[in-house]
């Protein structure tokens, strides 16, 4: 085969559909990857007929051009696929297995693999730690918005689904096993989340609806989601949330109207570094939510802060935001014995458990994140949409294979 249909960043705001090469077992020169990375070989690899592969909030900082993405970068870290040909070194994954592929890519030998800290895996970029699909700086490891996509060390890195039939049946839901579901859990995992807490997530985009979504999983008494946007303000409350509009600002006022008390137990920050001040039509103040939590967050409570922050952002709002430094407010933070977590999510310390609660009806992911399928051919839409602030996770269908599959 040579041909493969994919989604590729052309310049800031806009993506294209195009042809690339079909993948191989061996790193190909091309956009984003590094000298070091080329002719690099995975006899440890797979081919995957991509089955699913979501539009995400973290490819949309590249595509507004927030980051050093180069043009033709192929997009997409959140796959979920077939088996279609495996390498010669690959064990325990068979051609026609259905699996997830954790956005972060990891070797598993070395020292942090083996501590369990996949999301800064030592020997899959040449650049710094940690990898993923189809990002800038991440490795160079093509992404998944396609037809068809290589994943590396499968044997450790794939989630295989125990029934193919099933897979198939939740697919819609399975899908949210990238990324999503695992960071938003992450998020309110490392907020400290649990039995009868009151839990604040900021943002209501896909990732803070799934972390709201997994804060009542972990069975929180209150969960409250802020956000400027109406729209998906509403699909927080559709699945039994409270909302904070923060658009009216005062998030300590309305927290406190609804808990009585104007702090929360845990707090998770699913904006990330293009946050906006509180207030109607405020300016971007990337610092504004680490700061809030702080300020809403109990003393002797912790953070979760998913949301993404960069070390490049060439449309930051000043020259330290450009560089990733913000005016965060530390002391208040140290004097409230505060606990932060930061970075990627280390998706395959949750991924299995996640997939059994949805396997088992005891979350319902897609519903929670309002997910909508479209063709692969239709991701320009589906990116244009998702920036004006659409309420939706959109999941695109290279194959056919999502259709007919609802939310289970």
């Amino acid at each position: 085969m040579s041909g493969n249909r994919a989604v590729a960043y052309l310049k800031p705001g806009a993506v294209e559909v195009r042809t690339v090469d079909h993948p191989t077992l061996e790193l190909q020169d091309g956009p984003g990857v590094s000298p070091e990375a080329v002719g690099r070989k995975c006899r440890h690899g797979v081919i995957l007929k991509v089955l699913a592969t979501n539009i995400c909030g973290s490819d949309q900082h590249m595509v507004r051009g927030r980051t050093t993405a180069p043009e033709g970068l192929v997009l997409g870290h959140e796959i979920t696929g077939e088996v279609v040909e495996r390498g010669p070194d690959v064990e325990f994954v068979d051609v026609g297995d259905i699996v997830s592929v954790p956005f972060n890519i990891a070797c598993g030998r070395c020292r942090n693999c083996k501590e369990g800290k996949t999301g800064i895996c030592l020997n899959v970029n040449a650049s710094r730690p940690g990898a993923a699909y189809g990002y800038v700086d991440m490795g160079g490891w093509v992404g998944g918005q396609a037809e068809y996509a290589m994943v590396p060390y499968a044997d450790f890195n794939l989630l295989r689904f125990p029934d193919r039939d099933e897979a198939r049946e939740k697919l819609l839901d399975l899908t949210m096993l990238s990324d999503i579901f695992p960071t938003g859990f992450h998020g309110v995992v490392s907020a400290g989340a649990g039995v009868g807490s009151t839990v604040y997530v900021a943002g209501a985009g896909p990732v803070g609806l799934a972390a709201a979504a997994s804060a009542q999983l972990l069975g929180a008494a209150v969960v409250i989601v802020g956000d400027l946007n109406a729209e998906r303000l509403a699909q927080a409350r559709s699945f039994g949330c409270e909302t904070v509009d923060v658009s009216q600002g005062g998030v300590e006022d309305q927290i406190a109207q609804i808990l009585g008390e104007p702090e929360v137990d845990a707090a998770v920050d699913a904006v990330g570094f293009e946050a906006r001040a509180h207030g109607r039509d405020a300016p971007e103040a990337p610092a504004t939510v680490l700061n809030s939590l702080m300020g809403l967050t109990r003393a002797g409570g912790a953070l979760g802060i998913p949301g993404l922050y960069v070390t490049d952002d060439p449309g930051g709002v000043d020259e330290d935001a450009r560089s990733g430094t913000l005016k965060v407010r530390l002391g208040l933070g140290w004097a409230k014995s505060h606990r932060f977590t930061t970075g990627q999510c280390p998706v395959m310390k949750y991924h299995r458990s996640l997939m059994m609660a949805i396997l088992h009806g005891r979350v319902h992911i897609a519903k929670a994140v309002n997910a909508t399928v479209i063709g692969l051919e239709d991701a320009p839409r589906g990116y244009a949409e998702f920036d004006q602030g659409a309420s939706r996770k959109y999941v695109l269908d290279p194959h056919g294979a999502l259709n007919g599959v609802r939310p289970v």
